[in-house]
This record gives C-alpha cells, sequence and structure tokens, in this order.
C-alpha cells in the first residue's frame, strides 16, 4: 500500500466533514496540520513522522500547570502549544482568587482537549467523569508516537499491564503515562513500558511482555494467571471506560502503520 506524504498546509479534502486528527479545517476545507502519511481511513487524518505531541480535540491528556491567570490555568502539554483549562471547564464552581489552592503551579492534572482553533489555541476540559487532578502514583514520558504500542489494539496492551501490575494506568496521547500502586508494582510496570519502547517494532509483543510480568511478578499465582488469559479480551473492551475514544484513535493509527 503506498502511503501518501503531506506537508503543513496541503489541501486533504473539499469536505470538512472529513477533518481527523492532525489537520484542521478552513473556510470549509480540510487541510494537513502536520508533517507526516496522510491516512484515509473513515476521516482523513494525519500520522507525524517524530517530534511534538500535536492536539487534536477529544485526545486524553496529562498537563503540568505553569502558569496561573484572573480565569485560567495554563498548562505545559508536551507540545509546542500550550492548554487552557478556563475556570468554568473545572467540575465545580471555583472564584478566581482560589485558583492556586485547587491547583497551583506544578499540578498533574488528567484533562481532555475540548476544542483546538485554526491558530492552535487549545481548550482543555475537566468537566468529565474520572478527570482529575494527580496527588500520587508516578507520570511517566515516553515519545507520543509509541502511545499506540502501550495501549494496543482495543486496548489489549494496557489491559494486560494493569492486570499483571495491579496498577491504575491513565494513558495520555501527548506521552505522558500515569502509574499508581504499590512502588514494587509501579517499578514492574516502569520497566515493562521501557521494554515496549524498545521493542515497539517486533511482533507478539503483548505475549512476550505478559510473559515477562509473570516471571518477575511472584504474587500472581498460577489460578490468577489462567483467569487473566481467558479474560484478557473481555477485559480489553471494557477497561479504562474513559479511554474508549483513545483506544479508537489508536486502533486505526495501528492498522495503518500494519498496513
Amino acid at each position: 500500500m503506498d502511503r501518501e506524504i503531506v506537508i503543513p498546509g496541503q489541501l486533504l479534502s473539499e469536505n470538512k466533514a472529513d477533518s481527523g486528527p492532525g489537520t484542521f479545517v478552513k473556510d470549509g476545507k480540510v487541510y494537513s496540520l502536520l508533517y507526516g502519511v496522510k491516512n484515509s481511513k473513515n476521516r482523513i487524518s494525519v500520522i507525524p513522522f517524530s517530534g511534538k505531541y500535536i492536539p487534536s480535540p477529544r485526545d486524553y491528556v496529562i498537563g503540568t500547570v505553569i502558569e496561573i491567570t484572573p480565569s485560567n490555568w495554563i498548562f505545559d502539554i508536551v507540545s509546542p502549544y500550550d492548554g487552557l483549562l478556563h475556570v468554568s471547564e473545572f467540575p465545580r464552581r471555583v472564584e478566581s482568587d482560589r485558583m492556586r489552592e485547587i491547583m497551583d503551579i506544578g499540578s498533574s492534572t488528567l484533562l481532555r482537549i475540548k476544542d483546538v482553533s485554526s491558530s492552535m489555541k487549545v481548550e482543555l476540559t475537566m468537566r468529565e467523569r474520572g478527570l482529575r487532578t494527580l496527588e500520587r502514583g508516578r507520570v511517566i514520558e515516553i515519545t507520543p508516537t509509541k502511545v499506540p504500542r502501550i495501549i494496543g489494539h482495543g486496548g489489549s496492551m494496557v489491559s494486560m499491564l494493569k492486570k499483571e501490575t495491579n496498577c491504575e494506568i491513565f494513558v495520555g496521547q501527548n506521552g505522558r503515562i500515569w502509574i499508581n500502586g504499590k512502588d514494587s508494582e509501579m517499578d514492574l510496570l516502569n520497566e515493562a513500558i521501557e521494554l515496549i519502547m524498545k521493542h515497539s517494532h517486533t511482533s507478539g509483543l503483548t505475549e512476550r511482555i505478559s510473559h515477562f510480568l509473570k516471571s518477575e511478578n511472584k504474587v500472581v499465582s498460577e489460578e490468577e494467571n489462567t483467569v487473566l488469559e481467558n479474560n484478557l479480551a473481555e477485559d480489553a473492551e471494557g477497561e479504562g471506560e474513559i479511554q474508549e475514544d483513545t483506544y479508537r484513535k489508536v486502533d486505526a493509527l495501528l492498522e495503518e502503520d500494519e498496513n
């Protein structure tokens, strides 16, 4: 299958309804936002070759507060563009003089991108179930283009990681991953993520990482391992309910990569 390489500003479609991740709409037409590969499955998207994360509406991200104005928290989202969270997009009413009490500079937060304008003004929201400020656990940073390998088809990889390590995991599409559990479990999960990054383009990766975790994690009994194997497919559909859109986007990217 031939892959069409596109550049920023290149016309991709005359129909604005075709706009997907990595594109923008101007005067009813769809243009490329990035230098990368055009993917025309379902809506048109552009998969970047490398580099920083480019925000797209409805993406889940993990941000860090870098500035506070009278009405906005400004977040670093590992992108050339900062994200803005207006006080009205916080889950409850917040007075301006109390904003620093809620989230101060350096606070890490689970967020969703509400909108991205043609001038790359990135609006964030926390007004969805599960989005919150992080008060414990660890945040790991990986290359954003490797996020699909951490998630896997239908969330298969991330579901297996959760089950094998007993950790909570939230994967931001900007390359930040929040994990939470016992220190020993987080250490093991961190090691598994490093292995995924190192061997991201090898076949049978989920099975290999599962074998590694089982051999390292002596807490999981043989009976629990059997139950895990039987339920992996079901868990992949049910785990991480607040990230279902992320899984769908990842599946499209993985299919394009495999073709």
